[in-house]
């Protein structure tokens, strides 16, 4: 789960920096040499009648606000 830098930062969340950096994989499963994730969001997560407490990625997303699942 994603969320874009400028959309997270816009809208007020609380940017966290991750202890550990995390390597971005293209969808290829090789290694993006450029970018590294350095930053997570918490947030809560709604669906139905479910809530859960989750901490999403912050990335540079482009046109995209939120990514929240896999691509099939």
């Amino acid at each position: 789960m994603f969320i874009d830098t400028e959309f997270a930062k816009k809208n007020g969340f609380r940017i966290q920096k991750l202890e550990k950096l995390m390597l971005v994989r293209n969808i290829n499963e090789k290694a993006n040499v450029r970018e590294v994730i350095t930053y997570e969001v918490e947030v809560n997560m709604f669906f139905k009648n479910y809530i859960e407490r989750i901490k999403i990625d912050v990335y540079n997303l482009g046109k995209i606000e939120v990514i929240s699942g896999m691509p099939l």
